[in-house]
């Protein structure tokens, strides 16, 4: 029984998987063919309107070419009282028929009356001879052609006719509609209408974003004819894409033509298109079809939820039955699983108990074997520094006893002084040495920065002078307290003096500064020098573990790994720079101490 409702339950999931894609394609489709259904009507629509308010005017021209103050005009010795009645007479047709303008083009396209020849953008005097409505009025008779006007600016749809008057030349009389109420009739009504002229160029639109769009691009010889004609003067149609996707070319606008789906940011537009023969003007109208893929995927989801929820019924049988088995065997399983967590966990305490004891042992061995080897470098150095004082304790113990033999109390006595002297510097070099060398405890205390320095410029001085650099320590007084660890601290510091060392070694104007400063409860040691500074391929992987340039055997690579973790237990960190005209900044911030921040107080 099991079985059987797990196999039911699996076709039942499959089916619903493929179906609620199958209920949207085929939702999907039907709500496209309504589209495309109420495209065509709107298009029908459309149409009649663009041929009825044209028609309005259609004969105009003709009509006024009849008046005797109109065809006077075609004397041309007409008098100012002729030209005057005849602009009258324009404007009163306009004021009464609604066109926008009414002008007389004499034989050359030179306008002789407007009806606005009363305001600053009189078309009187005015030369249209290059536009086609007034070419094809003197050749064929009638003229039609839609533009923006050159002289006021305004598109329109210019509808001429050309008067012919026995013994006269002809005159032609223009009528210029405007069709931009359309557009606001088409914005209003939730498709997107547009028309384009014959080279695709859209002059009307409810979509203010269409508007002087080319359909498709523009061939070089629409191009020429557009310039020649100034039809969309102050139009820069290279500057905007085109309305139909790549690779589309213009439709024939027949009913039979497919829908064609366009793209507008990020909406996706079913338009078709249809024709005014009459012009070569084409009609587009388009709208969203994100409604459509709503009401398909509300089938879709609406099919996949009856599926789901058959198949979780079934489900639902299936696992009750499942539960049944599983939970006679639940309290086995938890109980095994818990004990051997246990076991798991008492074994990981262990191991992480041990694995830390390791790593405090292997710190404290690479701290102090960075100390030995820091040593190492300066050995050459140290011995030096040894074995000039005892060169010169023996001279002067000598000398002192020929003194001593002579007699000489008083020069003889100098002489030991000076092999005193001897000695203690080299006690107090050997001391420095001990005391660095040694392991000690790694409690926080605080610890007097100055004293630090000096450390470690005695430390390094024997180094420092077989380069033939004396490091120059700048310092405000008093010293301040940090918070570290003396020695650590010490050997943090010592490393980057090494460092500094190495880097002027062979140069001939060696140059080290260690200063030291201050400010808002911290204090910087900053060691710079003149050497080469840091590659640029190294910068990143200084800090690194094992990562040294020196030759082989010269260094371990831990120095400012171990540097820097010693500082950071002190609460502080280490931070390198390049010095202007070459060289390397080093710097070392900590905390103040508890006295060292009460001294920074007081001094406030």
């Amino acid at each position: 029984m099991t079985r059987t409702i797990g196999r039911m339950t699996i076709a039942m999931l499959i089916a619903t998987c493929i179906v609620p894609f199958v209920a949207y394609h085929l939702a999907n489709g039907v709500a496209l063919a309504t589209l495309e259904v109420q495209l065509q009507r709107s298009l029908v629509l459309t149409n009649r309107a663009i041929e009825t308010e044209i028609g309005r005017f259609r004969y105009l021209p003709a009509v006024v070419g009849e008046d005797a103050r109109i065809r006077a005009l075609a004397d041309r010795e007409h008098s100012e009282a002729s030209l005057a009645a005849a602009n009258r007479y324009l404007e009163t047709i306009v004021k009464q028929a609604g066109p926008a303008e009414l002008y007389v083009l004499d034989e050359r396209g030179i306008t002789l009356a407007a009806s606005n020849h009363a305001t600053s953008e009189s078309f009187v005097g005015q030369d249209y001879s290059f536009r086609p409505y007034f070419r094809n009025a003197m050749r064929e008779g009638d003229g039609r052609y839609y533009a923006i006007g050159v002289t006021t600016g305004k598109p329109g749809y210019f509808l001429a006719t050309r008067i012919d008057i026995a013994g006269e030349p002809p005159i032609v009389v223009v009528a210029k509609a405007d069709l931009s109420l359309m557009e606001s009739a088409w914005e209003a009504a939730g498709v997107q209408t547009a028309i384009a002229d014959r080279w695709g160029i859209v002059f009307l639109s409810g979509n203010p974003d269409w508007k002087y769009r080319p359909l498709a691009p523009l061939g070089a010889e629409a191009s020429a004819r557009l310039s020649e004609e100034r039809t969309y003067v102050g139009a820069d149609f290279s500057a905007r894409r085109p309305i139909l996707p790549d690779g589309v070319v213009l439709p024939a606008g027949t009913a039979e033509d497919p829908a064609l789906s366009l793209h507008e940011g990020n909406s996706r537009l079913l338009a078709r298109f249809s024709t005014i023969e009459s012009d070569g003007w084409r009609v587009l109208a388009a709208t969203g079809t994100a409604d459509t893929a709503k009401l398909a995927g509300f089938w879709a989801l609406a099919t996949l939820i009856a599926g789901l929820l058959a198949t979780g019924a079934l489900y639902f049988l299936h696992q009750r039955a499942q539960l049944i088995r599983i939970r006679l065997r639940q309290g086995e399983m938890l109980e095994r699983m818990v004990t051997e967590r246990t076991r798991d966990l008492a074994c990981e305490i262990d191991m992480r108990r041990k694995t830390e004891e390791e790593l405090r042992h292997a710190q404290e061995g690479l701290i102090h074997s960075e100390k030995m080897a820091a040593l190492g470098r300066m050995s050459a150095a140290i011995v030096h520094e040894v074995s000039q004082p005892l060169a010169a304790l023996d001279a002067t113990l000598a000398t002192a006893g020929v003194l001593a033999g002579k007699q000489e109390a008083g020069a003889a006595g100098e002489r030991i002084i000076d092999a005193r002297s001897l000695v203690r510097r080299m006690q107090r070099t050997v001391k420095h040495l001990k005391t660095f060398a040694r392991k000690d405890a790694s409690e926080l205390e605080d610890v007097s920065i100055d004293t630090v320095i000096r450390n470690v410029a005695d430390l390094a001085a024997p180094r420092a002078k077989t380069l033939g650099v004396t490091p120059v320590i700048e310092a405000e007084t008093p010293s301040p307290v940090v918070i570290a660890v003396a020695l650590k601290l010490e050997q943090a510091m010592l490393n980057l003096l090494l460092n500094a060392l190495d880097a002027v070694e062979g140069r001939p104007d060696p140059s080290i500064v260690i200063r030291r400063s201050q400010d808002h409860g911290r204090v910087e040691v900053t060691i710079t020098d003149n050497g080469s500074g840091i590659a640029p391929e190294h910068r990143d992987r200084i800090v690194e573990p094992f990562f040294t340039t020196k030759l082989t055997g010269e260094g371990l690579g831990l120095g400012l790994s171990i540097a820097t973790t010693i500082v950071r237990e002190c609460g502080g960190e280490i931070r390198f720079a390049e010095v202007a005209g070459g060289g390397t900044r080093a710097t070392i911030s900590v905390p103040l101490g508890r006295r060292g921040a009460g001294r920074l107080e007081a001094a406030q």
